[in-house]
């Protein structure tokens, strides 16, 4: 099969080369000439383990290509997939679709035989009918089809996710279309991964009402963990008696500072607004959308008790800042949150992270960027730990304590347990929810 990926975000990028590695023709598309001659060195712009090696496998393959130029790219093309952006929009927490109308303008313009058009991007539902209208308007309905085809992707464990997936959602209209997205599919359906068929509204509720449920998830455990601290609970403990029963599972329920990313913010956001537009809201995402901000607030207050309320000439070492690990991806991760609110209250700010500070330099001003977690520390006042990357899982403690000013921790992560950190000389500690 031939196919065009119109975007090369993440989304696009992790697709498009995971396609080309089951064998198809994959060109992929990007207006950004300096992204696309970065690809075509061989180097890929985000951080997601094991893809620049797939990328470079298949592009000596001659099985994959970089482009600026659509027309080139959609033209005797099988399928065409719209994987741009879809940020919130301002003002109204909506998706904002202006990528995805313009990239189905461009496609219906460049089209030169059956093409079923592939929207990839997270999209409210209603999207697709719009992109079909707007193709129809230049093309006639025997030459095109629309599907629908969501991702499930989590940064970090992208490749394994797309290769081995829980499920393959696919939503079409058209025998026709099935057929061409099966025929995509086709490796994955042989070794049994199962895909769900369905309409096109479906398949695009299907993408916000899991992510909605997931974040509901992270933010019920986190709202049992400040209730833990209450009663003297461990929500570590919690979780694991939860997670044991096959109802509710154990993914998603670690206490934290909560969610964070590209995708269950502005999803949560999207969905509540459907529900507004629709006059059916969504009144459980909405409270999560609100406790989740208020969850950031509440890790904000444990470093300042931590610093004795004033973080004015305080030095704090902060490890970690992206949204999880194994990513290098800031957006709304909880250090936008707590990092601004330290430098902004007086404090110098050491951050370590393994792959944050090439977002971080532009998005955290104001702080020191250190490699080395024990320099960070060295002669601190406080020590916060923000994601839990596994450099941070197996640190010499003792050592940690014995080179700060004054030795306390938040592990704002709950990697590591009181007994650990108190025998090593920290004289306070906080965790979340224990």
């Amino acid at each position: 099969m031939r196919i065009a990926m119109i975007g090369t975000g993440y989304v696009g990028l992790v697709s498009g080369v995971c396609f080309s590695d089951f064998g198809h023709e994959v060109i992929c598309v990007d207006r950004d000439p300096a992204k696309i001659a970065l690809l075509k060195s061989g180097k890929v712009p985000i951080y997601e383990p094991g893809l620049e090696d797939m990328m470079v496998r298949n592009v000596a393959a001659e099985r994959l290509s970089f482009t600026g130029d659509l027309k080139e790219a959609v033209a005797g093309a099988d399928a065409v997939f719209i994987a741009v952006g879809t940020p919130t929009r301002r003002g109204d927490g909506h998706a904002d679709l202006t990528y995805v109308y313009a990239a189905a303008e461009e496609i219906a313009e460049a089209l030169t035989g059956y093409t079923v058009v592939v929207t990839k991007s997270t999209v409210p539902v209603g999207t697709n009918r719009a992109i079909h209208d707007i193709i129809a308007r230049t093309r006639k309905e025997d030459e095109f089809g629309i599907a629908s085809n969501p991702e499930f992707l989590r940064e970090g464990a992208a490749l394994d996710d797309f290769m081995r997936p829980d499920r393959i959602v696919v939503g079409v209209e058209t025998q026709r279309a099935a057929e061409v997205m099966e025929a995509i599919y086709r490796p994955l359906y042989l070794r049994d991964f199962p895909i769900v068929k369905t309409n096109l509204e479906s398949a695009e509720m299907i993408k916000y009402a899991a992510n909605a449920f997931l974040a509901t998830k992270i933010t019920f455990i986190n709202e049992i963990a400040a209730l833990c601290e209450k009663v003297g609970a461990d929500v570590k403990s919690v979780a694991n008696g939860m997670g044991m029963d096959n109802r509710i599972g154990s993914k998603f329920l670690h206490a934290g500072p909560g969610y964070g990313g590209s995708c269950f913010p502005k999803d949560t956001k999207a969905l509540a607004r459907i529900g507004q537009e629709h006059a059916s809201p969504m009144r459980i995402v909405e409270t999560v959308i609100e406790v989740n901000e208020a969850i950031k607030r509440r890790m904000l207050a444990k470093v300042l008790d931590l610093c004795d309320d004033s973080f004015n000439g305080k030095t704090v070492a902060v490890l970690g800042v992206t949204f999880k690990p194994n990513t290098d991806d800031m957006r709304d991760a909880p250090s936008l949150t707590i990092v601004p609110a330290l430098v902004g209250g007086g404090a110098k700010v050491r951050v370590v992270d393994p792959q944050g500070r090439k977002e971080g330099e532009a998005l955290l001003p104001g702080v020191a960027w250190h490699d080395d977690p024990y320099k960070a520390a060295k002669g601190a006042d406080a020590l916060v730990i923000l994601t839990e990357w596994n450099e941070f899982r197996a640190l010499d403690l003792a050592q940690l304590a014995g080179s700060m000013a004054t030795p306390r921790m938040a592990d704002l992560r709950n990697i590591y347990s009181r007994t650990d950190v108190k025998e090593a000389g920290f004289e306070r500690y906080e965790t979340v929810g224990r």
